[in-house]
């Protein structure tokens, strides 16, 4: 019987097939790399190092240095949680180090932040650790009425371009889908330097306790109904930027693996399904991305790619509009 061709292309790399783990504590430790390349992943995004950490290591040092030691405990309090959120920036990078030297997959590191400042240059660092490419998690929170959305898409192109200058290696943007206009704005990171797009990450909301009056930090897994947001904007921007894209958010069984292909993305990125429900998980949903493509007849991923985006589809309004009033149409019907 003839295998399928699994095979895909993202970031200039060419992986064995499009299931990338995506930015999650289990790459924390070699151990958990390991056992993604195990269960069949193609790529691993390592967890992301943050702007802020850089930034404390580098304030608590000066701190130390200017005060003394018994001053240090007050740099603690910069970043809350700062020291327990995970190993700092320098075993950041001997980590991608070791995990290149053990495991076969590419790695992708991982920067999270908004300013372009010192923390930058780990880009230069993170590639030199021996990291196939980068990925920028850029996790703005605009809060200052007095900041344009303009002033704001500036700031990502900018950061963009002054992560660009310090790496030769490919580098991903991984966007939130807050934008009043997502495809100019996809293009203009593509001129800036960026070589793929990840849409999109997730702010994670917090909730109000009304009894402590706190506000109280709450992560939560994602389902695959999220996967209809990204995969609207796929759909749109597939061949229509020079980029490579990542569908990241919703991604739990093998059908979400194919729609984010058939929307356009290289591939599709997951972390909820295998915190929820183990490492392993990667392995079923391969395999029955396999039999899905064996059953249908198609030879390989590539086929797949693009193969539903709004430029193929026999109705390309059904990603705009006129889809809304459809959808509203069809619940009046339901209505006796």
């Amino acid at each position: 019987m003839h295998m399928a061709d699994l095979t895909t292309s993202y970031l200039g790399l060419k992986l064995k097939n499009p299931l990338v783990a995506s930015a999650s504590p289990i790459s924390k430790k070699l151990s958990g790399v390991k056992r993604l390349e195990d269960a069949g992943v193609s790529a691993v995004v390592m967890y992301s190092l943050f702007e802020e950490q850089i930034e404390y290591e580098s304030r608590a040092l000066d701190h130390f240095l200017s005060h003394g030691s018994e001053s240090f405990a007050e740099a603690l309090t910069y970043f809350p949680d700062m020291p327990s959120y995970n190993i700092g920036p320098e075993s950041y990078l001997e980590l991608i180090h070791k995990i290149k030297s053990e495991v076969e997959i590419p790695v992708i590191g991982s920067l999270n932040g908004i300013t372009i400042g010192g923390w930058v240059d780990y880009a230069r660092r993170i590639q030199e650790a021996g990291a196939d490419a980068l990925e920028l998690n850029i996790y703005n929170l605009p809060t200052d009425p007095k900041i344009s959305g303009s002033e704001v898409e500036e700031g990502y192109f900018e950061l963009v371009k002054a992560v660009r200058s310090q790496v030769s290696i490919p580098l991903a943007v991984k966007l939130s889908p807050f934008f009043t206009s997502l495809p100019n704005l996809a293009v203009r990171l593509s001129t800036a330097g960026a070589n793929a797009l990840v849409l999109f990450n997730r702010f994670y909301q917090p909730d109000l306790d009304i009894e402590t009056l706190e506000v109280v930090p709450n992560l939560v897994l994602s389902k695959s109904d999220e996967l209809r947001l990204p995969l609207r904007w796929i759909a749109i921007l597939h061949g229509r930027v020079k980029t490579d894209l990542a569908l990241s958010s919703g991604v739990h069984q093998a059908t979400d693996i194919i729609k984010a292909l058939m929307a356009g993305a290289n591939v599709a990125m997951t972390t909820s399904e295998l915190l929820a429900n183990g490492v392993g998980r990667a392995a079923e949903m391969l395999s029955d991305l396999e039999k899905w493509m064996e059953e249908f007849e198609y030879d390989s991923v590539k086929q797949m790619i693009g193969s539903m985006c709004q430029q193929s589809v026999a109705d390309p309004s059904s990603f705009e509009r006129a889809n809304y009033m459809k959808a509203l149409t069809s619940f009046d019907n339901r209505i006796q």
